[in-house]
């Protein structure tokens, strides 16, 4: 289950990889505009702002996050599905997935796919979390190990720039891709661990899942300190380094 409350904190620093992508994006006048993966709408509902003349769609496989999404006023249909089935339609000429696609096994095949299927000169962008190798998740996949928990973790599920774009140029599109990692200054003031609570949001979800309440108290607790020694406290601030890949592809025109 996915908690629109718990995932939106730390919002300011979650939404600027979505706003960084989606700055990329040459459309001027788009038909229609897909989100996939669009969580609770706050961001889905800016790309009709920015093509108000658009038919903008938010789709997510989360019933809570479709929930909250469609709670709020504005000219956005969200519908509950899953990523994997979606298909563009012939008039899709913008497709966005902001911190998403990770979860959805064989991504890489569906983009090639959705990059032959899409319209002549649509645009597709995406946004993944690169940072399954930092400090945070190698000390997640530790302590799960040790509650007998590893089995429902990822180890890297994403590629890099590069493997992204190989198969999209292949397909005849134009690429820009990049990684940046950003430097989150996470205040301290909650008695968890500002690291523990960001993770809580997405990546301890899984875990969360397969571990009564007892044993989600011990992981949790563990986790916690190892987390605290990793990532220490400087003036009130936790640094949390996090790397992001983006691809934008644009579909051959001719």
């Amino acid at each position: 289950m996915w908690d629109p409350a718990v995932y939106r904190r730390f919002g300011d620093q979650r939404s600027r990889p979505f706003l960084d992508l989606v700055a990329r994006i040459g459309a001027r006048a788009p038909r229609a505009v897909v989100d996939l993966g669009c969580g609770p709408g706050e961001l889905t509902r800016t790309l009709a702002e920015r093509w108000p003349g658009a038919r903008v769609t938010g789709l997510d496989s989360s019933p809570e996050m479709i929930a909250k999404a469609a709670a709020a006023p504005g000219p956005v249909a969200y519908r509950l599905g899953d990523i994997a089935d979606w298909r563009p339609g012939p008039d899709t000429d913008v497709v966005v997935s902001n911190a998403a696609l990770q979860w959805v096994p064989g991504h890489r095949e569906m983009l090639t796919r959705w990059a032959a299927e899409l319209p002549a000169g649509a645009w597709l962008a995406l946004q993944v979390p690169g940072n399954f190798a930092a400090a945070s998740h190698r000390l997640l996949r530790a302590t799960a190990e040790r509650h007998g928990a590893a089995h429902v973790l990822r180890e890297s599920p994403v590629d890099d720039p590069a493997g992204y774009a190989a198969p999209l140029v292949d397909a005849g599109a134009e690429v820009d891709a990049w990684e940046t990692t950003y430097l989150h200054l996470l205040p301290v003031g909650d008695p968890d661990h500002p690291v523990l609570r960001w993770l809580e949001g997405t990546a301890l979800r899984p875990v969360r899942a397969v571990l009564d309440a007892g044993a989600w108290a011990a992981f949790r607790a563990e986790l916690a300190g190892r987390l605290a020694e990793a990532y220490p406290e400087r003036h009130g601030r936790v640094a949390f380094p996090f790397r992001r890949i983006f691809v934008v592809a644009r579909t051959a025109t001719a």
